[in-house]
């Protein structure tokens, strides 16, 4: 793992100058990462522009591995790679697609690009390389992203990573992200902070230059020649820019440089909206959505709501849906409030009715949710759809928004009720469509189908759903991983590995699955292949805390106690309280013969979770050596009421015998054999028999 640089000056021109003094490894990319000049991925497409040729070259199975990260960040290379994107959803018509992708998409892809470049670096020979990002504090939060990764994950190799920013704060882009670079900056990079430097001599820049480098110049001499430029002759250059990036044919140009100078060229109202509508549409299509967003407020702060009805509604229907994706539901609730106000369009209504349950459904923080407010609004959604003319949209958007309904039925745990407005959406639709019309939401219906009758324990109704809809929708990986846990949940477990490893090789990684893989493969007693399921997981969330638990579990059956002790140790930093962890932790103490400590961690386990029979297990251990054996027995007592684990029920035997009470002991060493021969049991059986009958 490299040493990592975090560069903080005021100017670029400051910040390459300390750069420029530092001792780095040979240089693998310098990338500016602004997102004026590509929009997200500015950074990250660059590099992948710059590698990939070499990358597929090296390592051929790289490309279809990471199809989805590199043509999410890299448009351009989409000949170079299989198709990305072929699942049901890229073959909905305007208007009928229903399924978009998690928030959490992005860091997956990170994590994906992440290991795009670890192999690549070891087909390189795994030497020292340094990779440098510019304008960090200007970037798109998937760069961000990016870089927050590649300074947290621990198998890259001698890569360092030179993060460059200005010299205030970075700040994380608003909702919940998933990742906090400056968390990172401050504790995975070393800070060297750069004075500033005067310009250098030469003649004033032209106003056009600041237009040139795409607003991303800070040369202060820039800006102003450029503020000084006319209204008309900026307009100009800008349209001339905008024209010229355009002729490149280039795909990430129309996601930030393009919309930018369109924005600001003589025709911000019909160029400008039409190339922010544009970049908008693909970025919220791929899950880019802290730039749909942003580039959805930048065409709602230009359209005329009078004028442009249909373009207004088109920014601000997906502009609020973003918003409340991003877990910024306040401000999308603030525009269905300001959407409301300003039309009586009824299909307008419908559709913020439905967003506005959405919010108090899911999108809210979990104190926030009113489910009888979801309702209401959902109930208002679905009778404006009632009165649609077209009978197929009446139908489509009444089934809609029952599947809406069914969702916050869900959450009050009415799963029958559910169950039934699913079946009921299905068919009619079934009747009132054509078979092959609004494909992809009639999936989605069978897939929530299968979702709340694996909740109500009807385990194959819900495999048969789910192996339906992956017939149907073969390239969904959400899909294949859902297969996987109902047949683990059946007992099915190889099937269930074959499914995960299916749905990791359609998508980017994501830690559920390596998590649940671990988990199958370990029933399956694969215990070297379930540590490193378990460790990739961590590499991939190391906030993962069952990851954590299950690794540390692991690693003390084969006497590993000090890696087991640094995953303790980590997930207790991450969930103090958690019962499991703090077993562990005792149990690890005790070993150590710190027998107070570990009693004291044992407490709290029970404390968080009074049915954990391992924890007053090892506590009662305790007590029975500390020569406590009434503790001893009161807590022994206690694991076998939780489990009748051989193991806890001979030493309560042990303790019982100790304490006088044999034939309870006798009772115990008894159904200890009857589970597994075992010497020590039977002699200590014998000797209690022989006591009572003297008795």
């Amino acid at each position: 793992m490299g040493d990592h640089y975090w560069i903080r000056a005021a100017r670029r021109r400051d910040r390459d100058l300390v750069r420029s003094r530092l001792d780095l490894p040979p240089s693998l990319a310098a990338l500016d990462a602004h997102r004026r000049l590509r929009g997200p991925y500015t950074a990250t497409g660059t590099l992948l522009r710059s590698i990939a040729a070499d990358a597929l070259e090296r390592c051929p199975e790289l490309g279809p591995r990471h199809n989805i990260e590199i043509v999410t960040c890299a448009p351009e290379l989409a000949a170079a790679v299989p198709p990305a994107w072929t699942s049901l959803e890229w073959a909905a018509g305007k208007g009928e697609r229903t399924r978009f992708y998690s928030r959490l998409h992005t860091l997956n892809i990170a994590n994906g690009l992440a290991e795009f470049l670890r192999d690549y670096l070891r087909a390189l020979g795994g030497v020292p390389r340094t990779l440098v990002v510019e304008n960090l504090h200007e970037a798109d939060p998937t760069d961000q992203e990016l870089v927050a990764v590649l300074l947290r994950r621990s198998d890259l190799g001698p890569l360092t990573v030179v993060a460059c920013t200005g010299l205030d704060p970075v700040a994380d882009p608003p909702g919940e992200p998933a990742i906090s670079l400056a968390r990172l900056l401050e504790s995975h990079a070393r800070r060297v902070d750069g004075p500033a430097t005067e310009p250098p001599d030469g003649p004033a820049p032209e106003g056009r230059a600041y237009v040139d480098s795409d607003g991303t110049s800070d040369d202060p001499r820039v800006l102003d020649a450029y503020e000084r430029l006319s209204r008309e002759e900026r307009a100009r250059l800008h349209d001339e820019r905008a024209a010229a990036l355009a002729g490149r044919g280039e795909a990430s140009l129309l996601l930030g440089a393009v919309p930018y100078h369109a924005q600001h060229g003589g025709d911000p109202s019909g160029a400008g909206l039409a190339a922010l509508k544009a970049a908008m549409d693909q970025c919220r299509g791929v899950g880019l959505y802290q730039a749909a967003a942003e580039l959805g407020l930048r065409g709602r702060a230009i359209v005329d709501r009078s004028a442009q009805k249909e373009l207004w509604w088109d920014f601000t229907n997906a502009t609020s849906t973003t918003l409340a994706s991003l877990s910024r539901a306040d401000e999308a609730e603030a525009i269905y409030d300001e959407a409301r106000a300003a039309t009586a369009d009824p299909v307008v209504h419908m559709d913020l009715a439905y967003g506005t349950a959405m919010l108090y459904a899911r999108h809210y923080p979990e104190a926030r949710r009113d489910y009888q407010r979801a309702r209401a609004w959902m109930n208002m959604s679905i009778a404006i759809a009632s009165l649609a003319e077209d009978p197929k949209k009446r139908a489509f958007h009444s089934v809609f928004g029952n599947n809406g309904l069914a969702l916050i039925e869900v959450r009050q745990k009415s799963a029958e009720e559910a169950l039934r407005l699913l079946e009921a959406g299905m068919a009619r639709l079934d009747r009132e469509l054509e078979p092959g019309e609004h494909a992809l939401h009639r999936a989605v219906l069978r897939y929530n189908r299968a979702q709340v009758l694996g909740m109500m324990g009807r385990l194959e109704e819900s495999l048969q759903d789910y192996t339906a809809v992956v017939e149907i929708d073969p390239d969904f990986p959400e899909h294949h991983f859902n297969v996987g846990n109902i047949l683990r949940r059946l007992g099915r477990d190889e099937e269930a590995v074959a499914a995960y490893q299916r749905a990791l090789s359609l998508s980017p990684p994501f830690p559920e699955a390596y998590y649940n893989l671990g988990d199958a493969r370990l029933e399956l007693g694969d215990v070297e292949g379930a540590l490193a399921d378990f460790g990739y997981t961590i590499e991939l969330d190391p906030a993962h805390v069952d990851a954590r638990v299950n690794r540390a579990g692991l690693l003390c059956e084969l006497g590993d106690a000090d890696a087991a002790w640094v995953d303790v140790t980590a997930g207790l930093e991450h969930a103090p309280g958690n019962a499991h962890l703090l077993c562990l932790k005792g149990r690890l103490l005790a070993e150590r013969g710190e027998s107070a400590a570990a009693r004291e961690a044992l407490s709290a386990a029970v404390a968080r979770d009074g049915r954990l029979a391992e924890a007053w297990a090892l506590r009662g251990e305790l007590a029975y050596e500390a020569g406590d054996l009434a503790d001893a027995v009161h807590d022994l007592d206690r694991a076998v009421e939780l489990s009748d684990a051989p193991a806890i029920r001979f030493n309560r035997a042990v303790a019982y015998q100790d304490s006088g009470r044999l034939a309870e002991a006798a009772a115990d060493y008894e159904k200890v054999l009857a589970a597994a021969e075992d010497q020590d049991a039977r002699e200590r059986l014998e000797s209690c028999l022989a006591e009572l009958t003297t008795h």
